[in-house]
């Protein structure tokens, strides 16, 4: 369905590893591959392992903001981002199945979150580290000249410091005993996926609501011939939620958007999202970190969640790196937790006022997600 070549995750004879990494970076999401890139460009050995067998190749997180984009220039992968994504966006408002608004919204980067994890695999690729797959953590050890992290099929590894940036089920949180607090819903606020639209334009990001509530909106992708879905789960005749399927987004689609010509196709990616507000009550244990979703979740109104991991990344390796050089003492590392605990706590409510916004916003005509924007 996409128009851009898959890219091989690991060539053919990839450096080997290094006994025992000066960082050991567990998941290779935006936040972990910023965080190793970050490393290495500064020389310092790194092991990057990731629980997945590949590469994924969905949309999820779609948007790099300004300080993303700076990081990213540090790292030399600044320029590739531009290439693939797009810098703006029209939004085509409808109500009740008619065109009423379009909105322009400036500023950031459209881009699709596995382009951007793949373009840090490939600037990690020049720097000779590559992704380890199917290393999934299950022990975590540590003493004070290191850690000992276990996989699952029997591999220890030896490194000076570990970072957790394996999401929001992070098995390095759960290992280290630390508390995600906050609140979730447990019933689905929304049902995602990757489509095509034949005959649709892909000049707009497509917002259909109604006033009877509910609604469906389609993004389309840079790169690609697909849109990312997200829409008000379907329910069934006893209210439960029906989980995501293309034909239930066709139902959904016909619902809203009124648009008989258009049938979707493809789907690469099915998915629901749950309104869930957690952090971590710390962010270090030892010499062991947690990094992006696996330190805190929030609601995605604003698409705060992957620039707030790519921004956690960088001020922990500004951390490690000048510890490993030898500049600063080890006392420098509680110096990432109190820069980004209180980053976490503050992201969690603004979001959550952003996400009251959107929903407020959705029922007036000419109005869409721009409200998480204010």
């Amino acid at each position: 369905m996409t128009t851009a070549t898959p890219s091989t995750p690991n060539p053919p004879n990839p450096p080997v590893p290094p006994d025992r990494p000066d960082v050991l970076v567990v998941g290779s999401g935006p936040t972990g591959l910023t965080l190793a890139c970050d490393l290495a460009r500064q020389g310092i050995a790194v092991r990057i392992v990731e629980g997945r067998s590949a590469p994924h190749r969905e949309s999820r997180g779609k948007g790099l903001q300004a300080g993303s984009l700076e990081v990213f220039e540090r790292l030399g992968v600044a320029g590739a981002m531009t290439a693939r994504g797009r810098g703006g966006i029209v939004l085509r408002k409808y109500f009740d199945g008619a065109h009423v608004r379009d909105t322009a919204v400036d500023g950031g980067l459209l881009i699709g979150q596995w382009q951007v994890e793949e373009v840090l695999r490939e600037r990690l690729a020049e720097l000779g580290v590559h992704v380890e797959y199917g290393s999934r953590l299950t022990g975590i050890t540590q003493d004070s000249s290191g850690v000992r992290a276990e996989l699952a099929d029997g591999t220890a590894i030896r490194a000076g410091y570990l970072a957790g940036c394996d999401g929001g089920h992070s098995a390095t949180r759960e290992l280290l005993g630390i508390p995600f607090e906050g609140t979730g819903e447990e019933e689905p606020a929304m049902v995602l996926g990757d489509v095509g639209a034949p005959g649709l334009s892909r000049e707009f990001w497509h917002q259909w609501f109604t006033s009877e509530g509910g609604g469906i909106l389609l993004c389309p992708m840079p790169g690609t011939d697909s849109f990312q879905l997200q829409a008000a789960p379907e329910t069934d005749e006893g209210g439960g939620v029906l989980p995501p399927s293309l034909e239930s987004f066709q139902r959904l689609f016909d619902r809203y958007a009124r648009m008989p010509g258009i049938r979707l196709t493809e789907p690469t990616w099915l998915s629901s999202w749950r309104v869930n507000v957690r952090m971590a009550t710390r962010i270090r244990e030892g010499r062991t970190f947690l990094a992006g979703d696996a330190a805190h979740v929030h609601p995605i109104a604003g698409g705060l969640g992957m620039n707030t991991g790519i921004q956690d990344a960088a001020a922990l390796g500004r951390a490690l790196a000048a510890v490993l050089s030898g500049t600063v003492g080890e006392e420098a590392l509680d110096a990432y937790q109190a820069e980004r605990l209180p980053v976490a706590a503050e992201l969690l409510a603004d979001t959550a006022r952003r996400y009251e916004r959107v929903m407020a916003a959705v029922g007036e005509p000419g109005r869409g997600t721009e409200a998480g924007l204010e």
